[in-house]
């Protein structure tokens, strides 16, 4: 085959068996049953009732109907030829006020979806926490508090002493940037809260439950699994010459805040100079660091689109374009004079910008900084307005968009580990239709069609590329052409 095309639309691509291509989802935006077999309150049931922080007052009671459906939902995914599922697990399911005895119900239900899946053939790559808190654990503090770190180790615990002799993968946190920024600085995310003192509290207490679910994990498992993490690594472009200053904060903040601690052992120096302003950072304790220093099996990496900075002047209207609901609070504290600009087209439903190259440029530097450090991208896909259209053959969705962006992004990863990135896999974003988070369901991530009304599944276009593409191993082509 000739190489890539400078626009990332190549076919053809091979990719070898042990290159693991699966797809994901998250509990709360799928499962549904939020008040059934003893599942307690999570933080996102709360701001999902609560009026005016969801579009349309969409909450996740129903979603998908995963709990009740998993079976035909595994179905389907052997029918796709998933060589893995990375999905995440309640913890209200498993202890529905955040502590003490598990749940027999909840682990049941996980118990038997790890079964299923492994039936099929299809690798468990199970998440610890995708943002569903127990709500009690919010009430005493939530994750500024540093108690929450010690009671995720105790669930993580518990979780693997169930299931540690089935699951694969392990992966503790995913995107504790979300967690801790969108969550109590900017308030676009359960709880809702906007301090940035607070913010910075919960980035050091998720590292901590972090290194210490590790720890947890590694002692309760039995099939020696894979230990992982999930990072939603920020690219950062710069617009003039004040723009070196601007990507070095918002590096130090959405990146080297996790990567640093967890990897290397420390924090930045500049992050820590650069949010004084905000927090002392007392909350760091002696012997926090070892804990959270923790080996990794593999970095699980999730990227969406890039952004653009450069310092605000402090005069023309401040432009915020990055990427996020604006609920009056900022997930930047320390660097609220960084303006965010808006990039260049084509865009995502979500108006995120579409830059495969920047997939291509952040596996490149993460090799160049953890050298040693096995790759896992755990999310990559696009929300698109999809169609449904009726033939005789039954209702189909015809997602060229979807496709398009799915063959430059694997088209970049193959790049990628052509200049040597230790990638060992591609889990693509979303397996279905489903609550995406503050937007409700408006936005449509998936590659199999929910109908929220009948909860019907239909295959989209990019799940039989997907399929073909698994059961070939080559890059099947983009509907819209070599450009």
């Amino acid at each position: 085959m000739p190489p890539a095309s400078d626009d990332y639309r190549a076919h053809g691509l091979e990719f070898a068996p042990d290159f693991v291509i699966g797809s994901a989802t998250a509990s709360y935006q799928i499962e549904g049953a939020a008040r059934e077999d003893g599942r307690g309150p999570s933080i996102w049931d709360t701001f999902s009732h609560t009026p005016g922080k969801v579009w349309n007052g969409d909450t996740g009671d129903v979603a998908d109907d995963h709990y009740h459906r998993w079976e035909s939902d595994l179905d389907l995914m052997a029918d796709l030829g998933l060589q893995s599922y990375r999905f995440s697990i309640a913890w209200p399911r498993i202890q529905p006020g955040g502590k003490g005895a598990i749940n027999p119900a909840g682990v049941a239900f996980y118990s038997r979806l790890v079964d299923g899946l492994l039936e099929r053939g299809i690798r468990p790559i199970a998440t610890l926490y995708h943002w569903d808190l127990p709500q009690e654990l919010e009430d005493a503090g939530g994750w500024p508090v540093r108690d929450t770190a010690y009671r995720f180790a105790e669930y993580a615990a518990r979780t693997a002493e169930a299931l540690g002799d089935r699951v694969h993968t392990w992966t503790t946190l995913n995107e504790p940037w979300c967690s801790a920024y969108l969550g109590y600085g900017s308030g676009a995310h359960a709880p809702g809260r906007t301090d940035g003192a607070a913010a910075l509290a919960a980035v050091h207490h998720l590292n901590l439950a972090h290194g210490l679910a590790v720890q947890e994990i590694r002692r309760a498992a039995t099939n020696d699994p894979d230990v992982s993490v999930t990072l939603n690594f920020h690219v950062i472009r710069g617009d003039d010459d004040t723009s070196p200053e601007a990507k070095r904060r918002i590096d130090a903040l959405a990146n080297r805040a996790f990567t640093n601690p967890m990897l290397l052992g420390q924090y930045p120096a500049d992050l820590l100079e650069d949010t004084a302003g905000v927090t002392d950072w007392a909350f760091v304790r002696d012997g926090d660091l070892a804990e959270i220093n923790q080996p990794l099996d593999v970095l699980g990496v999730n990227y969406y689109s890039t952004v653009t900075v450069k310092m605000w002047d402090g005069v023309s209207p401040r432009s915020n374009n990055d990427g996020h609901k604006d609920m009056g609070g900022s997930p930047w504290p320390g660097s609220r004079d960084v303006e965010f600009l808006k990039q260049a087209g084509p865009y995502t439903a979500m108006g995120w910008n579409i830059a495969p190259d920047g997939l291509e440029e952040l596996l490149l530097s993460l090799k160049e900084q953890f050298p040693e450090q096995p790759l896992l991208i755990t999310e990559n896909g696009a929300a698109f307005d999809d169609q449904v259209t009726e033939t005789d053959a039954g209702n189909r969705v015809h997602d060229a968009e979807r496709v398009d962006y799915l063959v430059r992004h694997f088209t970049a990863a193959h790049r990628a580990m052509q200049q040597g990135v230790d990638l060992r896999g591609y889990q693509v974003w979303s397996l279905m239709d489903n609550f995406e988070w503050g937007y409700g369901y408006s936005k449509r991530f998936g590659i199999v069609r929910v109908d929220y009304d009948t909860q019907e599944r239909i295959l989209k276009d990019s799940a039989l590329w997907l399929r073909e593409l698994i059961a070939t191993r080559r890059l099947p082509a983009s509907p819209l052409g070599e450009r």
